[in-house]
């Protein structure tokens, strides 16, 4: 069983602050607790908007709790009355996730049963030691850098072996494929985008991150893939022409990596075409057909590598593309 960082942060947390609240001498002080286990949250940006709509929550219902219980009276009734009142006044300031946090605050004011300044001000303590205390150790992320890059190299190896499959069953018809990678890759893709945003929530003051345009251009691309596999599975039959895409397509899987080499592939790729267009017509209902997926075929590969292209610049030095670009064939 693995212990996770809220876990662990709740477990400090909150003796800390029932330990501040006993020590400032605070009514109820065991409240405190209670408040900085309901503020811990998974990112600063939601810690930081936790604390902000729990603490604006309280104070809203201090108010309340004056005037109902003062003027009308301390009794069970007039608590759900107030409540009546109050929660949709909290959904009207959007501050709905401290209901919980302020129902703390109302039912200790309502077990004095007589409600001073000075008792005003001891909830008020009990309300800035709590909240302050999970804000606090809220304070602390672990960097998910690692996390995303095993992300990063768990979905390449799995581009990389659909890729491959895809050259065999061209090659050869293989058909022991699962397709087990199409499955994880997609899995692996919502992971690390809910990975990214919850890291880029743990960055308060930057809006870009590393790693989010490159899932994001995975993910268009892994698209891309999906909609190549209807394609390579209806070629009945194998020619000169689907041999070299295979080979295309096996070279294609040894590039997928976190650089930006796609020049060279949209190169060959390019070359390809100049080999489709000068095959001869075909001649039979099925030759017809590979032809016609071939060629819709080419197409997806060029927007997959359009996509790798546009993402970053090239790691191929301009001289060597030039060399590619006017290279016989």
């Amino acid at each position: 069983m693995r212990i996770g960082y809220r876990t662990i942060k709740t477990a400090i947390g909150t003796p800390l602050s029932i330990s501040v609240a006993q020590l400032l001498g605070v009514t109820n002080f065991v409240s405190a607790g209670i408040l900085t286990i309901l503020c811990i949250q998974p990112s600063r940006k939601r810690s930081v908007l936790s604390a902000w709509h729990r603490f604006l929550a309280c104070v809203i219902a201090s108010l309340f709790s004056v005037v109902f219980f003062e003027l009308i009276g301390y009794h069970p009734v007039v608590i759900g009355i107030m409540l009546l009142l109050f929660i949709p006044v909290t959904v009207l300031l959007k501050v709905t996730p401290g209901i919980a946090t302020s129902s703390v605050i109302i039912l200790n004011l309502y077990g004095k049963e007589g409600i001073s300044g000075s008792f005003m001000i001891d909830q008020f303590l009990l309300i800035i030691v709590g909240i302050g205390t999970g804000l606090l150790v809220n304070l602390y992320m672990p960097s998910l850098d690692r996390k995303l890059k095993q992300k990063q190299t768990e979905l390449e190896r799995n581009f990389q072996t659909i890729l491959h499959e895809f050259a065999l069953y061209i090659r050869d018809k293989n058909e022991n494929w699962d397709g087990k990678e199409l499955n994880r890759c997609e899995e692996i893709l919502q992971e690390a985008l809910n990975l990214v945003s919850l890291d880029k929530e743990n960055h308060l003051l930057r809006n870009e991150h590393p790693y989010h345009d490159y899932f994001v251009m995975r993910n268009k691309q892994f698209e891309s893939l999906q909609k190549m596999l209807p394609l390579v599975t209806k070629l009945p039959n194998t020619d000169t022409i689907s041999v070299k895409i295979a080979d295309f397509f096996e070279r294609l899987a040894d590039g997928v990596h976190s650089g930006n080499t796609a020049i060279l592939y949209l190169h060959e790729l390019k070359q390809l075409r100049a080999t489709f267009d000068q095959e001869e017509l075909p001649e039979t209902q099925d030759a017809f057909i590979t032809r016609a997926n071939l060629f819709r075929l080419l197409h997806e590969v060029e927007d997959y590598l359009l996509l790798k292209e546009k993402f970053k610049q090239s790691d191929v030095p301009a001289r060597k593309q030039k060399t590619k670009a006017h290279s016989p064939g």
